[in-house]
C-alpha cells in the first residue's frame, strides 16, 4: 500500500527545566529506573540553579521550530512543525496526540542529535514507540530524517567560528573538539556495525580542522575529548575528560585552546556549565587562553539544512510513488551536496535506521523509524 505523503515535521528533543521547581522532577525523569536518591539529584541540580533553574534547551527548540517553519513556508513544502521532548513538557505523547487531533497522518522526525548512538538515536526511537502506543489509534506514522553531522549546514558554522577563534588566540594554541561522553560499550554498539559514535565525531573534527588550516594558514593541531560523564566509576566511559586534557596540554606548553563543542547542536546546559563554566575555570587556573566556539543554533545555514532534509524526504517519497527509487531510500547524502571540503569522508547517512543499529544493550524494546 502506498504510504501517505509527509504532512508535518516533528522536532524531537531532550527537554529541560524552565524554572527552579522543575529541576529535580526533570532529573527524576532523566534518571528514572536507576535508583538515584532525590538528595543526589538535588546536588546535580545545582548546575541548573547557577543559571536560574532554567535550561536553555527548550527556548532553543522554540527558536529552531519557528525558523524551520519559516524556511518551509518560503522554500516549501509548507508543513507545520511540531515539537516534543523525552523528559519535559511538551512531552512526546502530548505532542503526538495534538498531531493526531489535527489530522496529521505521516510526519518526518528531526532529532536534535546529530550523531549515531543509543542515547542520541535509538532511545528516541523507543520513546516515540512508547508515545505512539500511549496515543493509540489514529496516531501518525513516523519516519526519521538522517543524522546530519557531515552536512555543510552543520559543519560550516563550526568552521567559521573556529577560524575566528584561532585568530584571537596566541600562536601555539590548539583546537579541542568536545562532545558528550558515553559508555565505551555504547560507542561499541553505535551504528549498524559498531564504533560509529566516535568515528562520526572524528570525521567532523578532521573536516573542520582541515578547512580551518586552509583558511587561516595555521595548522593548530586538534584533539577529540569528552564532557558530562555521569556513570559509575566502575563503568568505562569515553575519555579523556576535557578538564584533564586541558591540564595535559598546559604541561606540553600549549598556550591557548579553541574549545569546539561539535557534539552539540545548540548551547544547552552541557555547553554552558561543562565548558563555559567548568572548563573555562580550569583553563584560567592553568594559564591557558580560552575561547569557546559557538554551536550552530539557528544559523541560517543550519536551518536551511534542516529544511533540505525535509525536502529530500518528500522528494524521495514522490520518487517511490513513481517507481523511481526503492522503498525507504535515504535522502541525498552529505557527500552529494555542498562544498566537498565540508562533507567529511563517511558518505551517505541513512534515514530510517537499518537492523541492529545502535542496539539497546539492556535488551530489545519496541522502536519506530527503523528496520527493528
Amino acid at each position: 500500500m502506498r504510504a501517505a505523503p509527509i504532512d508535518a515535521v516533528l522536532l524531537v528533543s531532550f527537554g529541560g527545566p524552565e524554572e527552579p521547581d522543575d529541576v529535580v522532577p526533570f532529573l527524576e525523569n532523566v534518571t528514572r529506573g536507576r535508583g538515584i536518591p532525590r538528595e543526589r539529584l538535588a546536588e546535580v541540580g545545582q548546575h541548573y540553579f547557577l543559571f536560574g533553574g532554567r535550561s536553555p534547551i527548550n527556548d532553543q527548540c522554540r527558536a529552531l521550530k519557528a525558523e524551520l517553519e519559516e524556511d518551509l513556508r518560503l522554500n516549501g513544502p509548507n508543513l507545520p512543525v511540531y515539537w516534543g521532548n523525552r523528559n519535559w513538557d511538551p512531552y512526546l505523547p502530548d505532542t503526538l496526540a495534538r498531531m493526531r487531533d489535527a489530522g496529521v497522518r505521516r510526519a518526518a522526525c528531526l532529532f536534535t542529535s546529530a550523531y549515531s548512538s543509543y542515547s542520541g538515536c535509538r532511545q528516541y526511537r523507543e520513546n516515540l514507540a512508547d508515545a505512539l502506543a500511549e496515543v493509540g489509534e489514529g496516531a501518525p506514522e513516523l519516519v526519521r530524517l538522517p543524522h546530519y553531522f557531515n552536512r555543510p549546514g552543520f559543519v560550516a558554522p563550526f568552521v567559521d567560528e573556529t577560524a575566528a577563534a584561532l585568530e584571537r588566540l596566541p600562536a601555539g594554541s590548539r583546537m579541542v573538539f568536545v562532545t558528550h561522553s558515553v559508555p565505551e560499550a555504547m560507542n561499541d554498539a553505535s551504528g549498524p556495525e559498531g564504533g560509529r559514535y566516535v568515528a562520526e565525531h572524528r570525521d567532523v573534527a578532521a573536516t573542520v580542522a582541515r578547512e580551518v588550516a586552509a583558511r587561516t594558514g595555521r595548522d593548530a593541531g586538534w584533539d577529540l575529548v569528552y564532557c558530562s560523564r555521569s556513570g559509575p566509576p566502575s563503568q568505562p566511559w569515553l575519555e579523556p575528560d576535557v578538564n584533564d586534557h586541558l591540564a595535559a596540554l598546559a604541561d606540553q606548553g600549549v598556550r591557548g585552546v579553541a574549545v569546539v563543542p561539535i557534539g552539540f547542536v545548540s548551547d544547552h546546559m552541557e555547553v554552558l556549565y561543562d565548558l563555559d563554566t567548568e572548563a573555562r575555570a580550569t583553563a584560567d587556573r592553568l594559564g591557558l587562553a580560552f575561547t569557546r566556539v559557538a554551536t550552530p543554533g539557528i544559523d541560517p545555514r543550519f536551518v536551511r539544512m534542516a529544511g533540505d532534509l525535509v525536502r529530500e524526504r518528500v522528494t524521495a517519497d514522490e520518487g517511490d510513488e513513481h517507481g523511481e527509487r526503492g522503498e525507504g531510500a535515504a535522502p541525498a547524502a552529505a557527500g552529494d551536496v555542498g562544498p566537498a571540503e565540508l562533507t567529511g569522508s563517511l558518505g551517505p547517512i541513512w534515514g530510517n535506521c537499518p537492523a541492529g543499529c545502535c542496539r539497546n544493550l539492556r535488551g530489545d524494546r519496541p522502536a519506530v523509524c527503523g528496520a527493528d
